[in-house]
């Protein structure tokens, strides 16, 4: 680059004039030029000094300035054209480092006056961050870099991080390899802990996949180690060796943060975040909608955040630029809805800013149309919205009432709806730096408009508020860049919008503006001063006039503007004022204080003078309020009081006497919130310790506790918050009673309220309705700790439809109601109404209708505005009367029912299951039912089924499809007579049922004896009616259990024990001899379910040995290890069972008579121990714990004969062993777990086609195995075809020696010559289908017939296609990934504060504080060639689906979907 250097000096006339006292003189602003050829890829100051740094990216040079940009030299001491990124050090301002493309790269100690050369052993890793600095060590840097080795054809690269201890004087060592990023524990000021000095961080591959190619995201942990990784820990995160998929790990305030992709649950992209602020416990983040603001790759962006809580931006939908906004608590572990609707831009940055130096007050921008956007990709209209509280509440900000030049503007200020200011912010930047504020107290600018949503910025005008962001004047017509100086004493403003040679600057807070002549006219790039804003002196970077551009100058100049003779005096002690931060100094308060600072009054005409000195905050302190605290550990919230979560343990000297009056010194449940700094004055403290009894205290080791509470009436519903410790219970008078830590205290929901029931949220697990007989409902959005009443647009119906219809973007929701039901209810009918905003706002949906809901459902993804309605096609009259006669349409509603379409003119009603939706077609000309199912919820399939076992004759009862079919029961009995029938199974799109078992047991209501094992996909058991024929005649059926391990392929009766409990040999011995359990229709609760996700294949159940199953009350208890392999009894009579703490616990009660006792094993029924919890003896109906399984607490719910009360006894066994389980993959040998496989009994250990194993505890290990453990089923390898892995084709059914045969007078289905694109061959159709969920490979493949080449592709030679097919995408690919890895978004990418990739930044500015994931959007340069590339860094693992509620499907003549809510999965 041609380099020219020429300073200008102005001269301007000297304006003079007298004041009373005597002359001062003031100046005009000096300006000197000085000219580039390329606009800067860096332009910083060091921090707290006069030296900048110019970063021209396009020659590779550096230039430096030592007068705060007045004059510039090259580094001279750096070749010319090799620096391709220069950082400075953050925590010391002397040093900064220029980094090649080579292994030589450069040093200053004296911020830029001279440059040392460094090598290193590997060039730059393409990351935006290759070095990471010690905060308290300034020679202690990590270097990122990357090497690469040739593998035959293949250049193979991995990433290693670096180390040096002396700045690079010497030669870095490795620290370790295979790393996405390393950082220092002590690398942020705000971050304050215990660690070792030298405490590293880095997320790396573990050993299973060094070496390789490419990476598992599954391999990605977090390591850790004090001494560079002599020595290295594995950080469990708090959940064990399921801290695997790390994605990034950074440090934010006074947070670090690991951000983890869930690979266990197999949810794609779902993210976990784990916040620590000790580097000891880690805590997982909550967020209050599980469902709809689920974290995924790509979709979150953490925000600026302050030192007291974390903010996170969501994006709640894929290929959205709208999110929305939650803050933590103090400890960054729970979140809470702040703003929704946030504008968002597709690199992941939010429009969010915190205004510098004033605790509280933030400004964002949301989209007024997000569903206009999301729905019709419609231009955004954004609205800007401020915060004075730390983001608890936000509100439009007040517009000026005039502009500036005095006139009133066009709208009404006080119609915040209608005119307000709104200003455009982070994602559309147009200066360095923060976008609003700088460290001048209190002082605030922007580009905006007034009216109803903000204008493009040609449009906009400049703002300024003077007491952070309460009121605003319009400062200059247009758009301005903007900068303070001098703590705000001076401001200036350049036109953005069109080429200038004036620049406007004030000296009184923007009150009044002065202009002067620059002498060439730019088109402004940049304004900027050094970082903390206290230099009169700043830097306009502009683009030059073509006239102005002189032969041999750069195109670029650097204009130094000096306003240091602009004042005429340094202020005095009696130029300031006392300026309170807050809006309300006398009552607001934030961590207990207000804020205030001593700041320049806006009249005087002095400068500040305090360079590179921050101004001073002070805090009053405040008395302290119940707002300062939080709950103590092991207390929980409820309400506005913190409860209890159980026993407290307390030190083994005290309550030892035995005396029960004996007390003890305790928490009271609250704490201060860290770093509040409230002032409690004379009065007790709410954190002081209290006086308990000793019965409050947890017991010693090896005891067990109880506590009895006892309701005034029956309970009629009880549910959990899904993985939470609180319980809601409806009781018959109309109560409803909430325990927030598992049943041991308990207290009233809205006393005085007659309820109707309640609803949990089935997507998000913190969210529940209490319904009221009236349009007035009661609802909590974060687990019951708070409860908000909310009217819903009418009383909830009475036509049997749910009330409340939910789907996964959890604040959409349908409400079905009674509407012109009073009076004489002429017209009565129930009203669907819908909300997108959690019921603020209903729209109408429809009139006359039996059922609405969202199409949407977890795995049924379509369009989420869709909604299905049945209704009545004749409106009129009472909704009461009507018959067959009136046909219940369906109807589909997209755009949220705006554009309705008819799917069937008669229906009788629809569900949805997994994948399917599947309706019950009414066809009135044959009387008849079809049954149709969609994918996709447009197009539908009827459904084919063999002879005789149509739905136009026969009763259905949909069951269960978690396996890529649908399983249905078609009942084959008819009344009077008992209730039995087939199950059918249908392929993998539902449309062709096959029969799977005949004569399968149903009771009245149509619930069917079908059971599958939670956790193991494919094993279900049945009861069979083993006598139909007699039980025609007889009414009485004989029962016998059956057994499939093969998803209903084949069925067996279950393998009996050799003896009973007691070490008898049973009295059955013949071949005929089985075991036979109680099943499904035989439940009072539909929860309680023979097996528990958390213990994968211990299964239990009620039954006989026999040939037959025995009545309830002659039956025995029996337990099977292996998923129902082998079984044996654990204990005689009938009893309830619950699995606790992931199987170490499992809890039994007589089933009977009434009892005074449980009896409890923690080594799966080898042995019993008994636990007397009451004197007085109770009929116990259920045994109740956490849907997971995973706590060591349980509540009896039983009454005493005779009475119309309820009692709950809560079971602790916490105390029972404080000894915590032991994984240790690397010696597995000694500790608590061990691994299996299921097996069916083959040669190898296979299931659907596969060998999976499971880590399971060891029967006999005497240990807690906790919440967060789960057991992660690892796929082996894929097993070779056997006959389990068929099923018989349509139109085929098993004979006795279960070979499939045709079903006489049925013709099979025709070939299917069809070949997907991997396939060379095609196979004529045999009376076989393979399993859709087996992965079977090879071996026997009874469903290929004969075998025929598929056309076309085979024609050329390998060569071919290798030349055609591979070569381009591969080189696609590694273009893609290429770009993917230099631009700074690989796997694994931070984005902290000012990390621009190629952008401007100004050091120490604090820009965004952001941690981004990638954005999805930037890394889909090459399409298809990028998916290939992406795919390779995660693995399919398998999940668990848990059980969901039958929907029955009658044919009567009012007949309609069986619903309940049975939504505790």
């Amino acid at each position: 680059m041609a380099f020219c250097h020429r300073t200008a000096a102005s001269l301007w006339a000297l304006l003079a004039f007298l004041v009373y006292i005597g002359f001062a003189t003031a100046q005009e602003p000096e300006v000197s030029v000085s000219h580039f050829d390329n606009l800067p890829g860096r332009l910083f100051f060091f921090e707290d000094t006069s030296s900048v740094v110019y970063h021209d990216i396009v020659t590779g040079d550096l230039y430096v300035s030592q007068d705060e940009g007045k004059s510039w030299s090259r580094a001279e001491d750096i070749p010319g054209g090799i620096v391709s990124m220069v950082i400075p050090h953050p925590f010391d301002n002397r040093y900064a480092f220029a980094l090649t493309d080579g292994m030589t790269h450069y040093r200053t100690e004296n911020r830029g006056k001279t440059w040392r050369s460094f090598e290193v052993l590997a060039p730059l890793s393409y990351t935006p961050k290759p070095l990471s600095f010690h905060s308290d060590k300034w020679d202690h840097i990590l270097y990122q870099g990357t090497i690469c080795e040739q593998v035959s054809w293949n250049n193979v690269c991995t990433d290693v991080t670096y180390y040096t201890t002396d700045g690079f004087s010497s030669t870095p060592e490795v620290l370790l390899k295979d790393t996405s990023s390393c950082q220092f524990a002590h690398s942020s000021k705000d971050f304050k802990h215990s660690a070792h000095e030298n405490l590293i961080y880095c997320v790396a591959y573990d050993s299973s996949s060094v070496g390789t190619s490419h990476h598992t995201l599954s391999s990605s942990r977090l390591y850790s180690s004090p001494d560079f990784f002599q020595t290295v820990d594995i950080e469990d995160l708090g959940i064990g060796k399921n801290a695997k998929g790390v994605i990034a790990f950074a440090v934010v305030s006074k947070f670090a943060v690991v951000a983890l992709k869930d690979v266990i649950s197999g949810n794609d992209g779902d993210m976990q975040l784990y916040v620590t602020v000790d580097t000891k416990e880690w805590a997982r983040a909550q967020f209050p909608h599980a469902s709809q603001a689920r974290l995924r790759q790509n979709a979150y962006t953490i925000v600026e955040s302050t030192i007291h809580s974390l903010a996170v931006d969501v994006m709640l939908q894929d290929q959205s630029t709208i999110g929305t906004l939650f803050v933590s608590n103090s400890n960054g572990t729970y979140f809470v809805e702040s703003l929704k609707d946030t504008n968002r831009n597709m690199g992941g940055y939010v429009d969010y800013e915190n205004v510098q130096g004033v605790a509280g007050v933030g400004i964002a921008n949301v989209v007024m149309n997000a569903l206009d956007v999301e729905r019709k990709s419609a231009q955004k209209k954004l609205r800007s919205m401020i915060t004075f509280d730390d983001g608890s509440s936000w509100s439009a900000i007040r517009a000026p009432s005039s502009d500036s030049d005095g006139k009133q503007i066009s709208c009404d200020p006080s119609n915040l709806d209608e005119c307000s200011l709104h200003l455009h912010s982070v994602t559309d930047p147009h200066n360095f730096g923060p976008i609003f504020s700088s460290t001048a107290p209190g002082l605030v600018m922007g580009v905006g408009s007034i009216g109803k949503q903000l204008s493009p910025y040609e449009e906009c005008d400049t703002f300024l508020s003077t007491d952070a962001g309460l009121s605003w004047r319009m400062v200059q017509r247009q758009a301005h860049m903007y900068e303070f100086g001098d703590t705000g004493s001076i401001i200036l403003a350049v036109n953005d919008e069109e080429m200038t040679d004036t620049v406007n600057y004030s000296t009184d807070f923007g009150r009044t503006w002065k202009s002067f002549t620059l002498g060439v006219s730019v088109r402004a790039k940049a304004l900027t001063t050094v970082s903390d804003a206290t230099s009169q002196k700043f830097i306009l970077l502009g683009q030059l006039s073509r006239k102005d551009q002189r032969e041999g100058d750069g195109r670029y100049a650097v204009i130094h503007l000096d306003f240091a003779g602009v004042l005429p005096r340094k202020c005095g002690d009696d130029d300031y004022e006392k300026w309170y931060a807050r809006a309300k100094p006398d009552t607001e308060c934030l961590m207990g204080v207000k804020q205030w600072y001593n700041r320049r009054k806006a009249d005087v005409d002095c400068y500040v003078g305090d360079k590179f000195h921050l101004p001073a905050v002070y805090g009053e302190p405040c008395i302290c309020q119940d707002h300062d605290y939080e709950c103590d550990y092991n207390y929980v919230r409820s309400g506005d009081e913190c409860v209890p979560a159980g026993l407290e343990r307390i030190p083994s000297t005290q309550c030892t006497t035995g005396n029960p009056d004996e007390k003890y010194t305790g928490s009271s449940g609250y704490r201060l919130i860290a770093g509040n700094m409230c002032d409690s004055g004379e009065s007790k403290k709410k954190d002081d310790p209290v006086e308990k009894s000793c019965s409050q205290a947890e017991p010693q080791e090896g005891e067990v506790t109880n506590q009895i509470h006892q309701f005034n009436a029956k309970v009629l519903q009880y549910q959990f918050f899904r993985e939470s410790s609180t319980i809601l219970v409806f009781l018959d008078d109309k109560t409803v009673w909430q325990s927030s830590n598992e049943g041991f205290t308990w207290e009233q929901r809205s006393p005085g309220e007659h309820f109707l029931g309640f609803y949990m949220h089935p997507y998000s697990n913190e969210r529940a309705y209490l319904i009221t007989e009236s349009s007035k409902y009661v609802y909590t959005t974060d687990g019951g700790r708070f409860w908000h009443e909310h009217n819903a647009p009418s009383p909830p119906n009475t036509f049997g439809a749910p009330a409340l219809r939910f789907q996964p973007r959890s604040d959409l929701l349908i409400w079905i109601g009674n509407v012109e039901c009073d009076g004489s209810a002429e017209n009565c009918h129930a009203q669907a109404q819908y909300s997108r905003d959690h019921g603020r706002k209903w729209q109408f949906i429809e009139d006359y209708v039996v059922n609405c809901d969202w199409a949407r459902d977890d795995e049924l993804l379509v369009d989420s505005s869709q909604i299905l309605c049945e209704s009545y096609e004749d409106k009129q009259h009472s909704q009461r009367s009507f018959g067959k006669d009136n046909a219940l349409q369906l109807i589909s509603g997209r755009d949220y029912y705006g554009k309705k379409t008819k799917l069937f003119e008669h229906v009788v009603g629809f569900t949805k299951f997994s994948e399917y939706l599947i309706v019950a077609e009414y066809l009135p000309t044959k009387d008849s039912l079809d049954l149709q199912v969609s994918l996709d919820g447009l197009t539908f399939a009827t459904g084919k089924f063999p002879p005789g076992m149509h739905p136009n004759t026969h009763a259905y009862t949909v069951l269960e499809s978690s396996t890529d079919s649908i399983f249905l029961h078609m009942t084959m009995s008819e009344w009077p007579n008992p209730f039995w029938g087939n199950i059918l199974k249908s392929n993998s799109n539902g449309t062709y049922f096959g029969l799977s078992i005949a004569n399968v047991n149903r009771n009245e209501v149509g619930y069917v004896d079908f059971d599958k094992f939670a956790g193991l996909d494919g094993i279900a058991l049945v009861n069979i009616v083993a006598n139909p024929v007699e039980a025609i005649i007889s009414g009485r059926k004989v029962l016998q259990t059956r057994i499939t391990h093969n998803d209903g392929g084949t069925w067996k009766p279950l393998a009996p024990p050799n003896v009973d409990s007691h070490g008898k040999p049973y009295p059955c011995s013949t071949t005929s001899c089985a075991l036979h359990v109680h099943g499904f229709t035989e439940r009072r609760d539909a929860r309680a379910t023979y097996s528990s996700p958390s213990v994968v294949g211990v299964v239990m159940a009620v039954g006989n040995v026999g040939d037959a199953l025995a009545p309830y009350t002659e039956s025995d208890t029996f337990l099977s290890r292996d998923g129902g392999f082998i079984w044996e009894e654990v204990h005689k009579d009938a009893h309830l069972w619950e699995f606790g703490d992931s199987g170490s616990i499992i809890l039994i009660v007589n089933d009977e008579e009434p009892t005074d006792h449980v009896l409890f094993t923690t080594d799966e029924g080898l042995s019993w121990r008994e636990y007397k919890f009451s004197h007085e003896k109770l009929r116990i109906s259920t045994i109740i714990t956490v849907p997971e399984d995973t706590s060591r607490k349980f509540m009896l719910l039983g009454y005493a004969l005779g009475s119309r009360t309820s009692t709950i006894i809560q079971i602790d066994f916490t105390s029972l062993t404080h000894r915590k389980c032991i994984l240790n993959e690397d010696d597995p040998a000694h500790d608590d777990f061990e691994l299996w496989s299921p097996s069916e009994g083959r040669a190898e250990p296979c299931l659907f086609g596969r060998q999976t194993l499971y880590t399971r505890r060891k029967r006999k290990a005497e240990c807690i195995v906790g919440k967060e453990v789960k057991t992660v089923p690892d796929i082996v390898r894929n097993c070779a075809c056997g006959e389990d892995d068929f099923e018989c084709e349509f139109n085929f059914v098993k004979n006795d020696e279960g070979i499939c045969m045709p079903v006489p007078g049925t013709s099979p289905l025709v070939n299917d010559d069809s070949c997907r694109s991997d396939e060379e061959y095609w196979y004529d159709r045999t009376a076989y289908r393979k399993v859709t969920h087996s992965s079977c490979e090879g071996g026997q493949r009874l469903d290929h017939g004969t075998q025929h080449l598929c056309p076309g592709i085979r024609g050329h030679g390998v060569m071919f296609w290798i030349m055609v097919l591979i070569f381009p995408f591969a080189f696609t690919a590694l273009i893609a990934l290429w770009w993917y890895k230099k631009s700074g978004l690989a796997r694994g990418t931070i984005r902290l504060p000012g990390d621009y990739s190629g952008g401007y930044m100004r050091s120490g500015s604090g820009v965004l504080d952001t941690l981004a994931s990638v954005p999805w959007f930037l890394v889909g340069l090459a399409g298809i060639a990028y998916e290939y590339v992406s795919s390779r860094l995660d693995i399919l693992v398998m999940g668990y689906r848990s059980r969901r509620g039958y929907r029955d499907l009658p044919v009567d003549e009012d007949a309609q979907i069986l619903r309940f809510e049975d939504e505790e999965e």
